[in-house]
């Protein structure tokens, strides 16, 4: 019954803070200082308890938080000879918040190298009594042998580009707290390899069209990390996988051009007139992945672990120094020469906000900026505008749709800005994604863990399938608080997006659905499930970490 509660105020954050998002690539090309640096991009953020099968508890919970920040956003999988690689004049940063300042308590500072094989001068090639750098970042060649497939045991000498990480953890603010080096927990090795893009079926040595030769290289760049005071190990991942987020983009930016009556209608779900949509097919992100023991987390160092606070806040940053100077005589190492105070240029929680919420004007400002100082940007969140926008697009005055501007949003203050109360309130002011680690990772009802079957039509929708607002909602008489009455079932999810979100939580959906009315009282659609007609499902991704699939070949698909 206490998480039937909680799963009721849960959905209040879908609902409050969707009406104030439409669905975009969720940080894809955001703001418009961003578009120039798309290496610092980032584009999805997610947080979940590990759902794998040997994470999840007799209880539904799990010990382990999974974190993801993907950054590049929609890499051609043929994007050669360069590919896709971390900018090493920048530093990623995935920050976690458990102490209620809105400050971050725990930082993980990613910083990257890349480095030409033969002394940094790269592979060459006698061509004609000539030794000429070769033009790929693979160096597999030689002028009379057939080229040898990359492995995870060869790569240090077949690969002409080299690319490594570091990470550092850092203990109270990132810019002053103490860091400490993650550590192979093996090997006692700071650095990690990080492995390359998959360029295709002959360099990886496999029959045309397979990418098992790639996950098997990818999978070995899966490492045991020691963190410190963390009694356990975590595990991390950094490298190219398949676009996880779906999504209608040429529609959606298109002023949402479809009928209402044809994204509302449950049969077009996944497809238009038997048509998908999904632009993001064949496209790759870079992904930073950690699952971390969870009790690493929780405890803010200054409070017994037993009494830790369950609420984790998290969001990804990246940022790059204040000054460049461009070499007017480049070179592969020094093609700029960089100085100055490290200054944020990317930032992502919450999925869609900079996108739908914060105005054009502030999108670079938010980009900028912290949580802690979010109160700045407060106007936006109780007068949102895209209802309004929409209601145009689809109604006029005459036919009241979605919630317009007389509408009281101060709801979405608590959503926005606080966390869900009873569910995910950290104690702190800040926009960011908000986990309950001690809530279900699959759900209640028969939503248990490793089961992917989700075969109604809520599939995806995370904790919205929860809820029957169309008879607790719409009814004249019936308030906001009646919206969100629980009812149990296969769809009852309470460890979807916004408690945290999984890469199966189809967030496009949850929001367009909040925006038409969905939980607001006696709207005129509430309980109709808005769609963009691409499906996003758990069933699209892995069973296990990273959760994100073996990245899409650069051969024909």
């Amino acid at each position: 019954m206490r998480h039937n509660l909680l799963v009721a105020v849960l959905l209040t954050a879908a609902a409050s803070f969707s009406v104030v998002s439409d669905a975009e690539a969720s940080s894809h090309r955001e703001a418009p200082f961003i578009t120039k640096n798309p290496k610092v991009d980032g584009t999805d953020f997610y947080m979940f308890q590990s759902y794998a099968a040997d994470r999840i508890q007799g209880d539904g919970t799990s010990e382990y938080t999974t974190i993801v920040a993907n950054y590049i956003p929609l890499q051609d999988a043929y994007g050669g000879p360069n590919y896709f690689s971390f900018d090493p004049e920048a530093i990623y940063e995935i920050h976690v918040e458990n102490s209620g300042d809105a400050v971050e308590d725990l930082t993980f500072q990613f910083r990257f190298k890349n480095s030409l094989a033969g002394g940094g001068k790269g592979v060459t090639l006698d061509v004609g009594g000539k030794k000429n750098s070769i033009p790929t970042v693979q160096a597999n060649i030689t002028v009379k042998d057939a080229p040898t497939p990359v492995t995870a045991a060869n790569e240090t000498s077949v690969l002409n580009v080299q690319e490594s990480y570091t990470i550092n953890v850092i203990k109270g603010a990132r810019r002053s707290g103490a860091g400490t080096p993650a550590k192979h927990a093996t090997t006692n090795e700071t650095t990690f390899r990080k492995p390359i893009d998959n360029i295709g079926a002959r360099t990886f040595g496999e029959a045309a069209g397979s990418t098992a030769a790639y996950k098997a290289y990818a999978d070995a760049h899966v490492y045991p990390v020691k963190l410190d005071g963390c009694a356990d190990n975590a595990r991390v991942f950094v490298g190219q996988r398949q676009e996880g987020f779906r999504v209608n983009l040429g529609l959606i930016f298109d002023l949402v051009n479809a009928p209402l009556g044809t994204i509302i209608d449950p049969a077009n779900r996944n497809a238009f007139n038997g048509t998908p949509f999904d632009v993001t097919t064949q496209k790759n992100v870079t992904s930073i992945a950690l699952e971390i023991p969870t009790k690493c987390l929780t405890s803010d160092g200054k409070t017994a672990a037993t009494t830790a606070r369950p609420v984790l806040g998290g969001w990804t940053t990246a940022s790059v120094r204040q000054a460049r100077l461009i070499n007017p005589e480049a070179t592969y190492d020094k093609p700029t020469k960089e100085g100055g105070a490290w200054t944020q240029v990317s930032r992502l929680g919450m999925p869609l906000t900079n996108e739908v919420v914060i105005g054009i004007a502030d999108k670079d400002r938010w980009n900028s900026s912290e949580p802690a100082k979010d109160t700045q940007f407060i106007d936006y969140v109780t007068n949102p505008t895209l209802p309004v926008i929409l209601q145009a697009i689809f109604g006029g005055a005459s036919t009241p749709i979605f919630p317009g501007p007389t509408v009281a949003r101060v709801d979405l203050v608590d959503i926005f800005l606080k966390g869900v109360p009873g569910v995910n309130v950290t104690g702190s002011v800040g926009e960011m994604l908000r986990l309950n680690t001690k809530l279900p990772t699959k759900g209640v009802g028969a939503q248990t863990g490793g089961n992917f079957a989700k075969p109604n039509l809520l599939s995806g929708l995370g904790a919205a399938g929860c809820f029957d607002p169309a008879t607790n909602c719409k009814p004249a008489g019936k308030t906001q608080a009646t919206c969100y009455t629980v009812v149990p079932g296969p769809a009852c999810d309470t460890g979807g997006f916004p408690n945290g979100r999984r890469p199966g939580d189809d967030v496009v959906d949850i929001e367009l659905t909040a925006i038409l009315g969905y939980f607001v009282p006696q709207a005129a659609f509430g309980g109709t499930i808005l769609h963009d007609a691409v499906l996003n499902e758990e069933s699209q991704f892995d069973a296990t970490f990273p959760y994100l699939r073996t990245p899409y070949s650069g051969d024909p698909q």
